[in-house]
């Protein structure tokens, strides 16, 4: 995909007040730990993780979306008239019905002609978003548009140990496949695309997409509305190869729609899920990680606003100067692997 007319106006985010740390999850866990003579430590050396942040309880997923996606739009300098699309990209959401997206519209007070509605693809949701949105641009449809994700983790860890704890038949497999819930965390964030007309910088260049939906059954999550929290399988190992070997026939694809070179490349931006996974994936690359902004230590795995927040985070940190070429290397669960290329 090529994109001639796109511009990101900004990038926003908003960060949980509540800081988790991995030792504090395992404090809770200590009755299992025991059982299968776990030492202490082993979520924070497995995952990279030191802590994940929760927004105060009770946060609805719209609620953190549009904290992100007001800062956003002070930041583009474009009146709330000038948003023709807004998409909620999370997997997190208010309720089943309706869209999340119309919630966060009317905290937003955006304009009643904005189109309005929810994308879901796991960890991929705003990259996706951002794709549909610069093709209407490109196609004259709206002159700017909006992807925001509210994710809230909470819910998902707090089940999962509760539900760890109280299993009569739990084994090591069955701790094994949730031990990728436990790295979860929380996190807002928020990008605004606009028509370039001639605005220097900021471009979105273009990108690859490649699926591999033959490994769906990797990592699923379970949602029942209303009655309990959220739970989730992964077979992590599983998950690390085949999403890596995913994203090494996509980056080859990548550079090909670009017409990069790995040295073309300055800065890179991962969706965040694990140390083992980041130093696999960029030496499956071949890139020099020098050049990434990882955010995993203090942030865990925050789902589909990982990617955008790191990226807002990068920016106003000054990691990402004017006229720098940025990779946006996206996977998601499914598995589905999505990679963006932007010329600052």
């Amino acid at each position: 995909m090529r994109f001639k007319n796109v511009r990101i106006a900004a990038v926003g985010h908003a960060l949980p007040e509540e800081c988790v740390t991995s030792a504090a999850i395992e404090l809770e866990l200590r009755p299992l730990y025991e059982r299968f003579r776990l030492r202490e430590g082993r979520l924070e050396l497995m995952s990279g993780i030191r802590e994940r942040r929760f927004f105060e309880r009770g946060t609805r997923p719209s609620t953190a979306a549009a904290r992100a996606g007001a800062q956003a739009l002070e930041m583009s300098g474009l009146a709330r008239e000038d948003i023709g699309c807004l998409i909620h990209g999370a997997v997190s959401r208010d309720f089943l019905e309706p869209a999340t997206a119309a919630v966060v519209h009317r905290l937003l007070e955006l304009p009643d002609a904005c189109m309005v509605f929810d994308l879901s693809n796991a960890c991929l949701g705003v990259l996706n978003g951002m794709v549909l949105i610069a093709g209407m641009i490109e196609r004259g449809e709206v002159e700017a548009g909006m992807v925001v994700t509210g994710e809230e983790g909470r819910g998902l860890v707090e089940e999962t140990i509760k539900d760890l704890l109280a299993s009569k038949t739990l084994d090591k497999r069955d701790f094994k496949h949730a031990f990728a819930s436990l790295t979860i965390g929380s996190g807002a964030a928020a990008v605004v695309l606009q028509r370039a007309e001639g605005r220097r910088g900021r471009r979105l260049i273009g990108g690859a997409v490649m699926s591999a939906t033959e490994h769906n059954v990797l990592c699923r999550g379970d949602s029942t509305y209303g009655s309990g929290g959220p739970l989730m399988t992964t077979d992590s190992e599983a998950m690390l190869q085949a999403g890596n070997d995913l994203a090494g026939r996509n980056f080859e694809r990548f550079l090909e729609a670009m017409q990069w070179t790995r040295d073309d490349i300055d800065r890179v931006i991962t969706h965040q899920v694990g140390s083992a996974h980041r130093r696999l994936l960029f030496e499956t690359l071949q890139l020099d990680m020098k050049r990434d902004f990882p955010t995993i230590e203090t942030l865990g795995n925050a789902g589909s606003a990982a990617l955008p927040m790191s990226l807002s985070l990068a920016l106003e940190t000054g990691f990402i100067q004017q006229d720098q070429r940025v990779a946006l290397l996206g996977i998601g669960s499914g598995l589905n692997c999505m990679m963006l290329g932007l010329e600052w």
